[in-house]
């Protein structure tokens, strides 16, 4: 095999003039199977010289072999020889998301958020997304603006952005303190009949605690 005639020429820097040199030479090597384990050996090599290089995929540095041979290293390699076409090529560019977000202080993972809810068919669980969203939406605006806040703005903004698919009673919201951020991820409120039992409960106990001097008395 031809070798290569890049004596002062140093494709990848990173791993400096002798590996550069040592490929060259395997290159030169006439026989085939000698060839492939230099090429291991060469790999090896760069492996011990380059700690942090241990934890590289074993194929990337075999693409360098490749690379610093200018595609001429015919090995019987563990990874095929990359397209060289490939090298210099610009990526595909990536795609962003077009059009201009409604409400700019809320983003448009709360746009995206809002469409989802509205494909919600059952209406506990959309109702449970409605609260989500709505906590998300009054976090985010109370960042922008702490003095003017009311709940009605968020019920305003996700109807304007749902264009009125989406709807919860603003009184709901209020005496429940739905919107709060203190509220359960479960978005399981409490009936009337619930919340009021449970209110007698805890000041039944406590009344009780304070008969008892705050523990029970044993008996003897």
């Amino acid at each position: 095999m031809e070798q290569l005639n890049r004596k002062n020429t140093n494709i990848l820097k990173e791993y400096g003039k002798n590996i550069q040199g040592l490929v060259e030479y395997v290159c030169g090597i006439e026989d085939r199977a000698k060839r492939t384990a230099s090429a291991q050996t060469v790999i090896d090599i760069i492996k011990q010289l380059n700690p942090a290089l241990k934890q590289e995929n074993d194929q990337k540095l075999w693409d360098d072999l490749y690379i610093m041979s200018d595609f001429k290293l015919d090995v019987d390699g563990p990874f095929p020889m990359p397209e060289k076409d490939l090298l210099g090529k610009k990526p595909l560019p990536v795609g962003y998301p077009r059009g201009e977000v409604r409400f700019k202080h809320y983003g448009r993972n709360i746009e995206k958020l809002i469409e989802k809810a509205i494909e919600i068919e059952n209406d506990e669980e959309q109702e449970a997304a409605i609260i989500y969203i709505g906590q998300l939406m009054r976090s985010f605006h109370s960042t922008w603006n702490r003095d003017n806040f009311d709940d009605a703005i968020i019920l305003d903004d996700i109807k304007t952005l749902s264009k009125g698919k989406l709807h919860i009673d603003l009184e709901k919201v209020k005496e429940n303190g739905l919107f709060e951020s203190n509220t359960r991820r479960d978005f399981k409120v409490p009936s009337a009949t619930e919340h009021s039992s449970n209110g007698r409960n805890k000041r039944g106990n406590n009344n009780n605690r304070r008969r008892n001097g705050g523990h029970k008395k044993r008996r003897n």
